[in-house]
């Protein structure tokens, strides 16, 4: 599976991103067309929960995600 980050924009200011996880950027891509114009929910990184309905959403922008393990790179920058 591959981690893939999902923006969905407002307007210049204002956005709400989540991560999916699936096999593909055209999995992903598919993922978001089907959800076009209904309302979705979502529990964030942060653990806040997310109602959206995405017709209300101006852009939105899909991109393959690599996550970095913070507490590998904070150890090997002290070696």
């Amino acid at each position: 599976m591959k981690e893939f980050k999902v923006t969905y924009f407002f307007d210049e200011e204002h956005y709400i991103r989540r991560f999916i996880h699936v096999e593909s950027q055209e999995k992903a891509e598919a993922l978001i067309r089907s959800e076009r114009d209904q309302y979705i929910s979502f529990t964030d990184s942060r653990g806040i929960y997310h109602e959206l309905h995405t017709g209300k959403v101006r852009v939105v922008q899909i991109s393959e995600y690599f996550r970095v393990d913070k507490s590998k790179a904070k150890k090997a920058a002290m070696e």
